[in-house]
């Protein structure tokens, strides 16, 4: 097969050298209106093509590409002296897989255990493209299914507006567990 990048021969959907040249992770940090910190690891415009091919087949070996460059080398070295848990935001499975449910598995590590089906959105519409003002009036109506554990990591795929983050991390902070923060592969807003 061809690398995706780069078109030359490869044994892997992206070549190491590609992998090396444009998917190395950067940390990215921005703060939502509620005061809980976001960190992605790429710019949305960096990897948008990529990200496109979530809900097809080969979007399941490029996100799993992606959280092995990003989300488990970022387990790897956050070390707390507490036990974490990792929650995949709406990790429904949609075109034979769940894309955020991948990312969620990446962060497993002697410090994080990834908790899968915890947060479910009772509303089923697409933010997909939406503006702030339609995805204020639609909120997820995030059900969260009962979690023992204090200290959680919010994870999701794209940070555009936050409103999904901020929902889902308000009704776990009104569920008196502390939401350390919210690990993202992309971020809209970085240029």
């Amino acid at each position: 097969m061809k690398c995706l990048l780069c078109s030359e021969y490869s044994l892997l959907h992206i070549c190491k050298n590609c992998q090396e040249t444009f998917l190395t992770p950067s940390l990215y940090k921005r703060r939502l209106s509620n005061g809980i910190e976001v960190i992605s690891f790429y710019k949305y415009q960096e990897i948008k093509d990529l990200l496109f091919t979530k809900h097809t087949d080969l979007g399941f070996y490029i996100y799993t590409l992606l959280a092995k460059n990003s989300f488990k080398k970022f387990a790897q070295e956050f070390a707390p002296d507490f036990h974490t848990v990792s929650l995949a935001i709406d990790d429904t499975i949609k075109s034979g897989y769940s894309h955020t449910a991948i990312l969620n598995k990446a962060l497993k590590s002697s410090h994080i255990q990834p908790l899968y089906n915890k947060i479910r959105a009772k509303n089923k519409i697409s933010y997909s493209g939406k503006s702030k003002a339609f995805r204020l009036q639609n909120p997820r109506n995030f059900e969260i299914k009962e979690i023992k554990e204090k200290h959680i990591i919010v994870v999701d795929d794209i940070v555009t507006t936050g409103i999904t983050l901020i929902e889902a991390s308000n009704l776990l902070i009104k569920q008196k567990k502390d939401v350390l923060f919210c690990l993202t592969l992309a971020d809209v807003s970085l240029k």
